[in-house]
Formats: structure tokens, C-alpha cells, sequence
């Protein structure tokens, strides 16, 4: 089991993409926890144009939405690891909760907010390359919930596959890069 699977099993939306990386597993996971969207200007340009109705109406002065706001859900070795966000996604402040641990998480009980996991999974190819996977997943716990999300998702879903694949090939360069220097 996968820490995705652990922590949302059920889920509405989901969005996976990969790539091929030439680097062992646990480079390339370091890799991805020092990910930050504001390294990308192309990312930051669409986290930017996305929050940019919150910062109009001066109902945010918080930094761009990035992966330190996730909380980290967890690491299994060389093989995976997940963030979670909980969340009003549709809202212009996103409606983000404070979650302080895994636990937290997992013990999440409302009803007017989604959960999200986004995960990374290495997994060996028969080339000797590695695979990265990244996916994400939404749970929306009310019918409710998912009506106000959907209209959302599909419209922020290019935008968001974007940005994991320029995520993805960022990584990749980098875990290539320090595999070499090694």
C-alpha cells in the first residue's frame, strides 16, 4: 500500500502524470521535497494569475500558495512520499485549514471542505532508469462539496498538470545532476 492509499482511499478527482529519471530512487525523492512552485516563473506566473483575485479584493496578503503549505503526510523509504491539503480550493483564499500532523489529517471530520493528497512514487523501470510518478487525489465528503469543487477542478486541472510536469522535469534535472556529481 502506497501512502496515498493510506491516507485518501476514497477519493473524486484524481490527476497523475510521470516521468523517466536517470537517478536512484532516494536522490530523486530529496529532489522532490526541496520542490518549491516559485522556482518555476512559469508556475509562479499561474499561482500568481489564481490568487490574484484574492489579493484585489485584500482578502489575502499570505505568500503564494507553495509545498510548505502542505503538511507533510510521510515518507516510506526510497519509494514514496505525500503532502496533504485541506480546503475551500474553489475559494479565492483557497478556505485552507491548519493541519499540524499526519494524524490530523487522517482525523479530519468536516463536511464543508475537501481533503487533497498529492504523492510521489519512484518505482524501478527495466532500462535500470527510474520512474517518478506524481498523483494526486480529492476527496470531497458531501455531494454538496463536490458540486462546488468540480466546476474548480476542470478548470484549474490544465493548469495544475502543468505545473506537475514542469515539477517533474525540474526534478528530473536535478536528481541527474547530483547522480552524476556523486
Amino acid at each position: 500500500m502506497t501512502l496515498i492509499d493510506d491516507f485518501l482511499p476514497q477519493y473524486d478527482f484524481r490527476e497523475r502524470h510521470a516521468a523517466l529519471v536517470h537517478a536512484p530512487a532516494n536522490i530523486i525523492l530529496d529532489c522532490v521535497a526541496r520542490q518549491r512552485a516559485q522556482d518555476d516563473p512559469l508556475v509562479r506566473l499561474a499561482i500568481g494569475l489564481r490568487e490574484l483575485p484574492s489579493r484585489w479584493m485584500k482578502r489575502s496578503s499570505r505568500p503564494p500558495l507553495d509545498l510548505d503549505d502542505f503538511t507533510f503526510l510521510g515518507r516510506e523509504g526510497d519509494s514514496g512520499l505525500a503532502f496533504g491539503l485541506i480546503g475551500a480550493f474553489w475559494r479565492a483564499d483557497y478556505g485552507l485549514l491548519d493541519i499540524g500532523s499526519p494524524e490530523a489529517f487522517k482525523a479530519t471530520a468536516r463536511t464543508d471542505v475537501c481533503q487533497l493528497v498529492m504523492s510521489f512514487n519512484v518505482d524501478a523501470n527495466t532500462s535500470g532508469a527510474s520512474v517518478l510518478s506524481t498523483e494526486t487525489r480529492v476527496f470531497c465528503p458531501t455531494a454538496a462539496v463536490r458540486r462546488r469543487f468540480a466546476p474548480y477542478w476542470y478548470i484549474i486541472r490544465p493548469v495544475s498538470g502543468l505545473i506537475r510536469r514542469r515539477m517533474l522535469a525540474r526534478v528530473r534535472r536535478q536528481a541527474e545532476r547530483v547522480a552524476k556529481e556523486r
